[in-house]
């Protein structure tokens, strides 16, 4: 026993038990450099709101400098990084050949960090689907939908398909078909509808309420009418601005038709009359 104990105390007093020590030492350093210099680099240069570039300088940071602190260690241990880097070159020439998916992906992504139509934090949606962006990596773009449903998307479908940033823009127009009996007054119509709008608190002034005339339907002179609203109160907004036009048409007297036909027979202007006669008792 006594023998193990001092070809242990002789190994830890080599100077190869002190490469190992003095790289381990280094490795740890290193990541937690890594780690404190990637925060600071966020709280000194990027606004506290913009996630997606807290995001981006937070990861370069800590892989190139524990990147810097590895090289250093395996150094220590030995290594000669000219041969590491250059059988390193010759993988990555290989993998790129075998998997040129994963390439154009991480170009893609590139160009998607560079171009930013979208942050993390953002709701976007990509076809049809409709979520809020958790990260931006190289090779995808991951999702939280509305359902709370995790989603994968390669940053090569999103370079090629349309884009929808739900939440770029500050404001959000809402556009709600409206339709009312012919025998409505247009005049008040109107009057009515921006008067909902202006009692509504979520509604913006600026840009101002607005009715367009759409058309004569089949049953209903049809309407559309435009309102802003804080893109956070979008659809808060839609909900109950709907419910309201609702009750003021209640309130007074306007219409909203349901689709009715009309049926005529011989002549174009008598129409033609639908009688419901009883149905005689059956004789017993």
């Amino acid at each position: 026993m006594q023998q193990w104990i001092d070809l242990a105390l002789e190994y830890l007093q080599s100077p190869k038990a002190l490469s190992i020590l003095t790289a381990l030492v280094k490795f740890a350093v290193g990541l937690i450099l890594a780690r404190l210099a990637g925060q600071a680099l966020v709280r000194l240069f990027v606004d506290e709101h913009d996630a997606h570039r807290a995001m981006v300088v937070r990861r370069g940071s800590f892989y190139l400098i524990a990147g810097l602190f590895t090289a250093s260690a395996l150094m220590d241990l030995g290594f000669d990084l000219s041969v590491l880097l250059g059988a390193a070159g010759i993988l990555t020439v290989a993998i790129g050949f075998a998997s040129q998916t994963s390439a154009s992906n991480i170009i893609s992504g590139l160009f998607l960090l560079g171009e930013r139509p979208f942050a993390v934090g953002d709701l976007i949606k990509v076809g049809t689907t409709m979520g809020e962006v958790l990260s931006i990596d190289l090779m995808a773009v991951k999702l939280r939908t509305l359902d709370n449903t995790f989603v994968r998307i390669p940053n090569e479908t999103l370079i090629k398909t349309e884009v929808s940033n739900i939440l770029h823009f500050p404001i959000r127009r809402i556009d709600i078909q409206v339709g009312v009996a012919y025998r409505e007054d247009m005049d008040e119509v109107r009057e009515v509808l921006l008067e909902v709008a202006d009692r509504n608190p979520l509604c913006l002034e600026e840009p101002a309420p607005r009715v367009m005339f759409k058309g004569y339907g089949e049953s209903s002179l049809d309407h559309e009418f435009r309102v802003w609203a804080k893109t956070e109160n979008f659809l808060d907004l839609r909900d109950s601005i709907s419910v309201e036009i609702k009750k003021a048409f209640d309130e007074h007297d306007i219409e909203i038709p349901f689709p009715h036909r009309t049926i005529y027979t011989g002549s174009e202007t008598t129409p033609f009359p639908v009688k419901n006669d009883p149905v005689p008792d059956s004789e017993s």
